[in-house]
C-alpha cells in the first residue's frame, strides 16, 4: 500500500483520551514502536513521503506521547509510541511512557500490526528483546524494521541483519533493512501494509 495523504490527527497522554479518540474512526491501527532515537520520526517521514509529518529530533525522548496519524484518509491509523530506554527522564517519566505503551498495546481492538524498529548498528538491547516478549505474549502480529542501514554497507547489512535474527530469535526473513535517507526496504514496508488490509479483508465476512 503506497501512502497517498498521511495527515497528524492528535497527541495523547492517556489510554483514557485513546479510547475516546479512537472512537471517532473505523479503520485498524498499525503502530511504530522503538527505543529513543532508533529513528521513529524519520521512519514515519520516509513511508508517509511527509517530511515533516512527525517530529525528528536529536535529542533522545522526544516523543512523550502517543501521535496519532490517518493514512489515506482513515483507510489506516499510525500510532507513534513514546521511545523506551531514555536513561535521562525522572523516573516517575518513564514508568508513566511504560504504562502508556503497555495499555495501548495490550488494550487496542484495532491494532493490526506492529514495527518494532530496531538500529542495525548494534544489537538490540535489553529493553528491545523484552519489547519482542511482550509483543509475542500479546499475540500481536509484528515486523522488525532494522533502521539506518545507509550507515553499513551490503557485507555488514546481512551480518547485522543475522545478528538481529539470532538476538531477537526471529527469521532473518522477517527483518526489514531499512533507512529514512535512501528509502531502502520502504517498498517491503508497503508490502507488510498490503498484507494488513489483504487480511482484514480475508476476515470480512462476504
Amino acid at each position: 500500500m503506497k501512502i497517498q495523504s498521511a495527515e497528524f490527527i492528535t497527541s495523547i497522554a492517556s489510554y483514557a483520551k485513546y479510547k475516546e479518540v479512537s472512537c471517532l474512526y473505523d479503520c485498524p491501527e498499525i503502530c511504530v514502536v522503538g527505543r529513543s532515537n532508533v529513528g521513529k520520526s524519520t521512519f514515519i517521514n520516509c513511508i508517509t513521503g511527509r517530511k515533516k509529518l512527525a517530529k525528528a529530533s536529536v535529542t533522545p525522548g522526544r516523543t512523550r506521547l502517543i501521535n496519532l496519524f490517518d493514512l489515506n484518509k482513515k483507510t489506516l491509523v499510525l500510532a507513534d509510541l513514546p521511545g523506551y530506554g531514555y536513561a535521562a527522564a525522572p523516573k516517575a517519566e518513564k514508568t508513566k511512557w511504560a504504562e502508556l505503551i503497555e495499555s495501548y498495546l495490550s488494550g487496542s481492538e484495532k491494532l493490526k500490526r506492529v514495527f518494532a524498529l530496531v538500529d542495525i548498528r548494534h544489537e538490540p538491547t535489553a529493553l528491545d528483546k523484552q519489547m519482542l516478549k511482550y509483543l509475542y505474549a500479546y499475540n500481536l502480529p509484528f515486523t522488525v524494521v532494522a533502521t539506518k542501514s545507509d550507515k553499513l554497507s551490503k557485507s555488514r547489512i546481512a551480518k547485522s541483519v543475522q545478528t538481529i535474527s539470532a538476538s531477537l530469535a526471529v527469521g532473518r526473513d522477517d527483518i526489514i533493512a531499512f533507512s529514512g535517507l535512501t528509502g531502502n526496504g520502504k517498498e517491503k514496508i508497503e508490502s507488510e501494509l498490503d498484507s494488513v488490509i489483504a487480511d482484514l479483508q480475508s476476515e470480512s465476512p462476504t
